[in-house]
């Protein structure tokens, strides 16, 4: 993980992590089982103690990186960290992908094998729906309506939440279960995503494989499946869409965690504003009307 770091900034990296285990030991909780709220007073204390909102920022990336690594080599179930806002800038992390970007890693899987049919569908349901990695991962067969365009998703909590996805997705599903899942479901397993030995794609696998498939489109930061799960919240709030429905189709219990990607919205719309009005970026007189 430390690949590609400056001496310094391997020392700060260390450091913040450091400062991290210091913490999860004095509440004598393990790095595995730590939760979003545990997170959340974590960064509490580091406040309390009076760091600097860049500081601040800093060490919470460090541990962004480290349960993005635990989560694809390590088995970790969750990341604790994925709905955390930034201190420094006041947004949620990942940052969604342009829908260019978005197009570019779709076009990433090789349609022509079974592997490569199962990882287009997987890309399509997981922009097309927002589901959580270990939801995707997770879903049997018979949890897909491909009529009606609609998941039957049992998320955090064994709640239950159904969730549409579009007709991009619903192609790439139907092209999947027709010719890309039957050649590997050699031990008839009721999971909808397999493996290349027929068992249940796996959370470690996924991770690894989203990773390599960002690299081909030549997206210039690491991705992670979490991040595609922020893309369509974003894009759709981005196209209109009603934050309660989005609350609904994201599982989240509570609209104050959705809310983030109203910021992210805003965000965006005020860089596309900055970037484009002719008068946004330096001070001028309009002209008077003649």
């Amino acid at each position: 993980m430390e690949r590609g770091l400056s001496g310094a900034s391997v020392a700060a990296y260390r450091s913040d992590l450091e400062g991290f285990g210091r913490f999860l030991a004095g509440r004598r909780l393990e790095a595995s089982k730590a939760g979003r709220g545990d997170l959340a007073r974590y960064l509490a204390s580091l406040r309390a103690r009076g760091l600097s909102s860049r500081s601040a920022s800093r060490a919470l990336s460090a541990v962004r990186g480290f349960y993005a690594y635990a989560a694809a080599h390590l088995g970790f179930a969750e990341d604790p960290t994925s709905e955390l806002l930034n201190p420094k800038i006041g947004l949620a992390l990942p940052k969604s992908l342009t829908e260019d970007e978005v197009e570019a890693l779709l076009e990433r899987p090789d349609t022509r094998t079974p592997l490569g049919l199962r990882d287009r569908a997987m890309l399509e349901l997981l922009y097309a729906s927002g589901l959580r990695v270990s939801e995707i991962v997770g879903l049997p067969g018979d949890a897909v309506d491909l009529e009606a365009g609609i998941l039957r998703v049992t998320g955090k909590g064994g709640k239950q939440r159904l969730v549409p996805f579009g007709k991009s997705a619903s192609r790439w599903l139907s092209r999947y279960l027709e010719a890309g899942r039957p050649p590997l479901d050699a031990r008839r397993s009721p999971h909808l995503f397999l493996s290349a030995r027929g068992r249940a794609m796996t959370r470690q696998r996924f991770w690894q494989l989203i990773e390599a498939y960002g690299r081909a489109a030549g997206l210039r930061r690491p991705l992670t499946p979490h991040a595609l799960r922020h893309s369509f919240a974003t894009h759709l709030l981005e196209h209109g869409a009603d934050l309660r429905a989005l609350q609904m189709m994201l599982g989240h219990a509570d609209i104050s965690t959705t809310q983030v990607y109203t910021q992210v919205s805003r965000s965006r719309l005020r860089r596309v504003y900055d970037a484009h009005h002719p008068r946004a970026r330096r001070p001028g007189r309009a002209k008077m009307p003649r």
